[in-house]
């Protein structure tokens, strides 16, 4: 079969676009012939040729995307909002050729062989997202090829953006490269290194057309000359200069914990200027950046107890200094858009300020303390919340998913009516409680799809990069979710487990679904009364299950797949975790101690066949905070 593919326009991310859909279907078909042109703009003569670009056939967004493909019998458009649309256009249409795409890496393709015929390729799609924000964002430990396969996955989910946390996001980097692994060699690395190799992972940002979100933490310490690329502990001296600006606490200006979990004297006049300078300066330097993350101190409880300060909600100060940046930005005739947050203790809206210019913000919610046992619609809303005063320093987080939302509410209803969005942490920490990774991603999907109900138009998920082992399910769930709120939990299931393990989809499923069930997250997480008798049992019963799912199933299957090789390294994992478990439920230090470093130490083995999809330092670093109840 040969094929004429005809893009329009010279736009970098269409090139790419028409790039992708030549790999993918001679991935598909090898004997495919394809013949490629590029076009000013659609030739209404030429008719026997798959036009991909923008034709006018969607009305033209920046910020949303939507999506049109009319192909019949090999000859057609396929189209978009904006060229990072076209990109979405086209792994849709491979999508329904029988692609899948279900985790980060090209291992995480699944792509049928067969001979493709003019007769197959009819396919007629127009579909929009159902949110604007369908975000990752930076965390845990990585490389660049861990981020590099971020990128790339995204668009082909769905996804629009990517979030780079810090001007030079040195703390997730060197977490990887300088972490010492007798089993993986890795090179170590400075800022300096990390912000050209993050040079390099701007360009593919950029290629894909994806939103770029940039920097949020570092406004409270770069601009006043101490270090802002992480939460390492500052041995330096702070220059005298400074003092005058950090928040005062017990009648001190110091430092709090570390140079970014530490607050400034928010009413003085020119420490505010201090900071939009360098965020104006930031906004000229890097206009690719068009969503521009402006974050308070990273700590709570820890905000200036001055006289001045005192006299409003660190809120108020907050919304102040947005206003003052909004108007050195509009002089500076810089357009792009400033996402503003509502955090710990900028949860308590503020009393006095109001945000003046409703199209410069958008409002990010984070509820980092929230629970996820429940998802945002698992409350009653007509319920009546007790809302708990604002105490200088003194506050109590919310954990309850309705009093989270109803602080939102007091934003929303208050101070910004306009665009806003999820920042959240389903797969920062909390994942590492549900080893069979099903419930994590259901009540994920859930959250996704409801989003709408509490007034939010998407979500940029703050999470760990390599979250797809054992499976892509969770990250692919969301994703589903943030494009169609319509789309159903039991249908997502269905296509990842078949287009990962086939026939055996419906068994592999359930295996990962009882492990989620015995594992019990609730109870990891401190919410489930569950007797410790009761819980071992649990335990022990996941470790049968795994023995029994492992002798019957993965070890002659094994060999199959990654997806099964996967499974292989996983129960072994789960058994270790299990036996970890089991020791601090029954209070055995010594077993405590020994399983502990067995699981390490495994983990530590593994990591070079896992590293890409299982953030091993991470979930070695975090995993004891799951089972403090214990």
């Amino acid at each position: 079969m040969s094929l004429t593919i005809a893009r329009i326009g010279k736009n970098e991310t269409v090139k790419f676009a028409v790039d992708e859909l030549m790999r993918l279907l001679r991935a598909m078909d090898e004997t495919l012939f394809i013949d490629k042109r590029v076009y000013n703009e659609r030739d209404p003569e030429k008719n026997a040729v798959i036009w991909v670009g923008l034709d006018g056939s969607v009305k033209e967004s920046k910020q949303d995307d939507e999506i049109f493909i009319d192909i019949q019998n090999g000859c057609g458009i396929i189209s978009g909002s904006n060229p990072r649309s076209v990109l979405m256009a086209v792994y849709r249409f491979m999508f329904s050729l029988g692609c899948r795409f279900l985790r980060p890496g090209k291992a995480g393709e699944k792509i049928p062989k067969k001979r493709l015929s003019a007769e197959e390729l009819n396919v007629t799609i127009r579909d929009r997202a159902s949110y604007r924000h369908r975000s990752m964002c930076i965390e845990g430990r990585v490389s660049y090829e861990h981020i590099y396969n971020m990128i790339d996955w995204l668009p082909k989910v769905g996804m629009n953006g990517y979030f780079m946390q810090f001007q030079v996001p040195g703390i997730f980097f060197r977490r990887f490269y300088n972490q010492k692994n007798p089993y993986f060699d890795k090179i170590d690395v400075d800022d300096s290194d990390i912000e050209h190799i993050w040079c390099s992972l701007e360009e593919e940002i950029i290629k894909r057309g994806l939103n770029y979100h940039a920097t949020g933490h570092g406004w409270t310490c770069i601009p006043f000359g101490l270090p802002g690329t992480g939460w390492d502990k500052f041995e330096g001296e702070v220059p005298e200069n400074t003092k005058q600006y950090l928040a005062m606490l017990d009648g001190e200006r110091r430092l709090t914990h570390n140079t970014l979990d530490t607050n400034i004297c928010y009413s003085n006049k020119n420490a505010r200027d201090i900071m939009n300078d360098a965020i104006v300066e930031y906004c000229k330097a890097h206009p690719a950046v068009n969503y521009l993350h402006f974050w308070l101190a990273d700590g709570k409880n820890n905000h200036c107890e001055c006289p001045e300060c005192s006299k409003l909600r660190p809120s108020d100060y907050y919304v102040m200094m947005l206003n003052e940046l909004d108007e050195k930005l509009t002089a500076a005739g810089v357009d792009t858009k400033i996402v503003c947050l509502i955090y710990l203790d900028l949860l308590w809206e503020p009393e006095v300020e109001k945000i003046k210019n409703q199209d410069r913000f958008v409002l990010m919610f984070a509820p980092i303390t929230r629970t996820y046992t429940n998802a945002f619609s698992d409350f009653d809303r007509s319920e009546k919340v007790e809302l708990s005063s604002y105490v200088r320093n003194k506050l109590t987080m919310p954990t309850s998913v309705a009093e989270n939302v109803a602080r939102l509410n007091k934003w929303q209803t208050e101070q910004l009516q306009g665009d806003s969005f999820d920042f959240d942490y389903h797969l920062m920490w909390d994942h590492y409680t549900d080893p069979g990774y099903y419930e994590c991603s259901r009540i994920l999907h859930k959250d996704m799809t409801g989003l709408d109900v509490i007034g939010l138009n998407g979500m940029v998920s703050c999470q760990t990069n390599r979250a797809a082992f054992p499976t892509g399910l969770p990250m692919y769930a969301m994703a589903k979710g943030l494009w169609d709120k319509a789309s159903q939990f039991t249908d997502i299931t269905a296509e990842y487990f078949t287009a990962a393990f086939g026939e055996d989809a419906a068994i592999v499923e359930e295996y990962l679904k009882t492990l989620s069930r015995l594992f019990c997250p609730p109870y990891l997480r401190g919410e489930k009364p569950v007797s410790a008798e009761e819980m071992v049992a649990q335990v022990y019963e996941a470790k049968r299950v795994i023995d029994i799912f492992e002798t019957q199933h993965i070890k002659e299957k094994a060999e199959i797949s990654a997806d099964w090789k996967h499974l292989m390294y996983h129960a072994e994992i789960c058994r270790k975790y299990a036996d970890v478990i089991i020791a601090y439920i029954s209070k055995d230090e010594k077993g405590m101690e020994e399983t502990k470093t067995a699981l390490c130490e495994y983990n530590k083995l593994t990591e070079p066949e896992l590293h890409e999809y299982f953030d091993i330092g991470t979930f070695d670093r975090i995993w004891g905070k799951y089972i403090i109840n214990l």
